[in-house]
């Protein structure tokens, strides 16, 4: 880990996959890290924890679900009482779902939106609330998607919930950042479980046409998307705001 300590970050969604490689990549980077999911992935988060002070770095979990509007604001509070106060917020936290328009039942689209619009929308607004009261600015950065951009079949909900991901000018007077990452596929667990045969032919079979259409010829890996969040949260990225980084091997949007 490294020994100059940049601050203290907040990573929602981090017991595997992106959010997982998010929290160690920024705890190498010097960060203290408050590591959020929901309270049935404690034990993976606890893991990272350790592996995290393994290495002389510090961090520690908090369960909330970034739906609930109490629960972030507390997410928040307890991430302050504990590191001492807040300087980026990774607001990471979403679920996927492949339906038709036709075939998506309203529970499902307000489970996705809930999640990843309105979940972002509360991460956003305690952490700015926060970060204007310490007074040293900060940095905020959401998780939009390639189908946040455009739309794409099948991803009604999720698109229009990852539409929601944008910058906040408002808080650059502030001193506080606001930008979001736009993967592609990434090589993790969501997107298998989300391609179902029902949905395409087989998962491997989605994932090389995706492959057939990106100029670097592969998917991408969780710490791809580490990589760039990393210099979002870092000093150098000052002038950086309200912009949305898409990260997906240069898929053709054809």
């Amino acid at each position: 880990m490294a020994s100059v300590f940049k601050g203290i970050a907040l990573v929602t969604g981090a017991a595997h996959g992106i959010g997982r490689a998010i929290a160690l990549r920024l705890a190498n980077d010097g960060f203290h890290i408050a590591l959020n999911d929901i309270p049935s992935k404690k034990a993976l988060l606890d893991d990272i924890a350790q592996t995290v002070g393994d290495k002389g770095g510090r961090a520690f979990a908090i369960c909330a679900d970034v739906g609930e509007e109490e629960q972030v604001k507390e997410m928040v509070h307890g991430t302050v009482k504990t590191l001492g106060g807040l300087d980026v917020m990774v607001a990471n936290a979403g679920i996927a779902r492949v339906n038709s328009l036709t075939g998506t039942p309203a529970d499902v689209w307000d489970k996705v939106l809930r999640v990843n619009a309105r979940g972002v929308y509360l991460c956003y607004r305690f952490a700015a609330l926060q970060m204007i009261a310490q007074g040293r600015g900060g940095r905020i950065i959401g998780a939009s998607s390639v189908a946040g951009k455009r739309g794409y079949i099948g991803l009604g909900a999720y698109s229009a919930s990852k539409f929601a991901a944008g910058g906040a000018l408002e808080l650059g007077k502030h001193g506080i950042t606001v930008n979001s990452y736009a993967p592609g596929i990434i090589n993790t667990p969501i997107w298998e479980s989300t391609f179902v045969p029902s949905d395409y032919t087989s998962f491997e079979e989605e994932k090389n046409k995706y492959v057939g259409d990106t100029a670097v010829g592969h998917v991408g890996e969780p710490e791809d998307i580490a990589s760039l969040v990393s210099y979002l949260a870092s000093k150098e990225a000052r002038y950086v705001t309200g912009q949305c980084f898409s990260a997906d091997g240069g898929i053709f949007l054809t």
